[in-house]
């Protein structure tokens, strides 16, 4: 066989290892219904970390960014969240990138992420301080987390919204081109065998 069959072989198997741009997924809360608990499971994710809900309605400063509802944390006081109360967990049932949310609230209620992998913080976002406007706060980090944390003084003092976020898992079509990759390159390998 030429060098060029062997060029395309690994070529095929090469681009069939790749793995192809994923799309984001927004996190509404426009889809759950009527008003409550953000469900554990919501969006494939665990929200049970500390007790987030979610809402509608006209509510000044707390500004959805798309739809009416938004998610927030528990309505908690002032001694609580220096307590430590205030602070909620999102946690990925797989590793994913996470891009950022949008916030409004009381201004002085600042928000910020932490970000973690495997029980290790890798990153810390910006710190925003929101106001009647929903603002997006990017994440600032491209690689995989499995849990994100909001951090804040205040957190019971802002909402979320669009919570956005890509799957890091391959699709099906991924695993077999993969495999029709793996099968070129092992026929190459027994026929060069054979001679």
């Amino acid at each position: 066989m030429s060098k060029y069959f062997y060029a395309a072989a690994l070529a095929a198997f090469l681009s069939a290892a790749a793995p192809a741009a994923q799309a984001s997924t927004v996190l509404s809360f426009d889809d759950i219904g009527a008003g409550g608990a953000v469900p554990v499971n919501y969006g494939g994710l665990d929200w049970s970390a500390a007790g987030w809900s979610y809402y509608a309605g006209e509510n000044a400063p707390y500004t959805p960014h798309s739809g009416d509802y938004r998610a927030a944390l528990g309505w908690y006081d002032d001694s609580e969240a220096a307590a430590g109360q205030a602070s909620s967990a999102v946690r990925f049932t797989a590793p994913a990138v996470f891009e950022g949310a949008w916030f409004a609230g009381l201004q002085g209620a600042t928000v910020s992420f932490d970000l973690y992998l495997g029980g290790a913080k890798v990153w810390s976002s910006a710190t925003l301080d929101p106001n009647a406007t929903a603002t997006f706060l990017a994440s600032g980090y491209a690689g995989l987390v499995d849990q994100v944390v909001l951090r804040g003084p205040a957190l019971y003092a802002a909402t979320m919204d669009d919570f956005t976020f890509t799957a890091a898992v391959p699709e099906p079509s991924e695993y077999a081109l993969l495999a029709a990759g793996l099968g070129v390159v092992s026929l190459v390998v027994r026929r060069r065998r054979q001679r």
